[in-house]
């Protein structure tokens, strides 16, 4: 048994997550429409409670408030469902504190009802696709954190469509050690050829695609 606060404002959602709640008749729902309500809320409930909020669509500034709210209310588990949050932003929730699950409206219902029952247990629940989405960009940070200076460099003027002489040249340095430096970096991204590298620097946002020769 627990007692959920519905922090969402589509009534579409609202609805879905009530019937998943309702399956457990003994569940209690709160409907809420702004951070107020919330706080009245909050502070009237005596018993454990799990929000269940969709922060894109609510009145909190930045999550900064969020997180102080969640402190100013220690006995609340929070579940953050959205259609999308940032990487960034579901990292700060999850380092901020163990009761921030997060779950997405596209996932599947078994999902969803896992958050919820997960935080009804005070457990944390991280959906899937988040944790795919937070680890895609550590691994592209890693992969960022491991180029060179001058790796980085030769990866712009490949991107200008330089040729290995043609940066050599530019640099003052052997057609061999450009060479070498452009093994270490198709290595180091995972990449054969230097197409490969020039798509994987747009997309990693190192050079502008309005700016440099694909």
């Amino acid at each position: 048994m627990a007692h959920y606060i519905l922090a969402d404002n589509q009534e579409l959602t609202r609805f879905a997550l009530e019937c998943l709640i309702k399956q457990d008749e003994r569940n209690t729902i709160g409907r809420i429409s702004d951070k107020a309500g919330l706080v009245q809320e909050l502070k009237e409930e005596d018993a454990r409670c799990v929000v269940v909020l969709d922060y894109t669509l609510f009145d909190f500034a930045d999550e900064a408030q969020l997180i102080v709210m969640s402190e100013r209310f220690p006995a609340t588990q929070w579940v953050l469902i959205s259609d999308d949050l940032t990487v960034e932003l579901m990292r700060r929730m999850i380092y901020a504190s163990p009761r921030f699950s997060i779950v997405f409206k596209d996932c599947a219902l078994s999902e969803v009802r896992e958050a919820l029952l997960a935080a009804a247990d005070g457990k944390r629940f991280v959906a899937q696709k988040a944790m795919e989405q937070i680890l895609a960009e550590r691994q592209e940070e890693t992969k960022t954190n491991v180029l060179t200076a001058t790796e980085m460099e030769i990866v712009k003027a490949i991107a200008r469509g330089m040729t290995t002489k043609e940066i050599a040249d530019e640099r003052f340095s052997s057609v061999h050690t450009v060479t070498t430096h452009r093994k270490n970096i198709f290595r180091k991204l995972g990449v054969n050829t230097a197409h490969e590298a020039i798509r994987y620097a747009i997309r990693s946002g190192w050079v502008d695609p309005n700016e440099f020769y694909i």
